[in-house]
């Protein structure tokens, strides 16, 4: 899972909602649109926190940025119906979020964020300036993390009532060598996983290993977009990720010394990195 390098926001963030055609999502915004608006989608058992280090340098680099909770997903509310958490649901939730902040935005899909943001994006590419595909890759994650999702999705719908149970088997199965969170990160991470809806966790654990490759699809879509990650990820191989951009057209960028959530390990070369694509970005799109 992710886990935020800090969590208090910087000066000139603010925590508030988001209200949509689709209810209200918890978000934390920063910033001005000088340059244009981003929308980031955090991925699976994670949360508007992950882009917590990408708020200040974005904004200071003239964008206004929006982090978001997907429905379920911590401070946004959900529905205890697993029917509510189709890849197809999320993905009008985000097309949603994307028509409440005025116009194309650029849009930065983490992890399952990036399999809910292709989505929408071959839905209806018109309110995109963007996508950006970070640490997320052509299809189904990898066996072995599939395995392991799998294990947890059966967790969840048998112990669905008790979370702070799961949470505890889940802990108890990190490595002897792992190194210990800081108090105050550890609380945050257990209070967001007990907030999160499990019929959230278990609809989107299931597309982390179900989706079919879409590549084509959004190639298809003129749309310019990014592909980018960590040096190594454990979801995706990076090698896939690397045949996805050249399939897609995409551009690609690699964040040295990072792993899966470049947007956590270093938020001021992942920051650089998105500033610098979306100036590229043509400003009539």
């Amino acid at each position: 899972m992710s886990k935020p390098p800090r969590l208090s926001l910087p000066a000139g963030a603010r925590a508030t909602r988001l209200h949509t055609t689709r209810g209200d999502f918890a978000v934390h915004e920063a910033g001005e649109p000088a340059h244009g608006t981003a929308l980031l989608v955090p991925g699976f058992t994670g949360s508007k926190e992950d882009f917590i280090g990408l708020l200040e340098p974005l904004a200071e680099a003239g964008y206004r940025v929006v982090a978001v909770d997907g429905r379920g997903q911590y401070e946004s509310p959900g529905p205890r119906d697993e029917a509510a958490y189709t890849l197809d649901e999320l993905a009008r939730d985000l097309l949603a979020q994307a028509a409440a902040l005025g116009g194309p935005v650029h849009l930065v899909g983490h992890s399952l964020g990036g399999l809910i943001s292709r989505a929408a994006v071959i839905r209806d590419p018109a309110p995109f300036r963007s996508l950006t595909l970070m640490s997320s890759g052509p299809a189904a994650i990898s066996e072995e993390q599939q395995a392991r999702t799998k294990l947890l999705v059966a967790a969840l719908e048998a112990m669905r009532e008790d979370m702070p149970g799961v949470w505890a088997a889940m802990r108890a199965a990190d490595p002897e060598d792992a190194v210990p969170d800081a108090p105050e990160l550890a609380a945050f991470l257990r209070e967001r996983w007990l907030a999160t809806v499990p019929e959230q966790l278990i609809g989107t654990g299931r597309v982390l290993i179900s989706e079919p490759d879409r590549v084509e699809e959004l190639a298809a879509v003129a749309l310019p977009k990014l592909v980018l990650s960590g040096a190594v990820d454990y979801a995706w191989p990076v090698p896939w990720m690397d045949a996805m951009a050249r399939r897609l057209g995409a551009a690609r960028l690699v964040v040295p010394g990072t792993e899966h959530s470049p947007n956590a390990e270093d938020p001021p070369a992942t920051a650089a990195a998105l500033a610098g694509f979306w100036s590229s970005v043509p400003a009539n799109i």
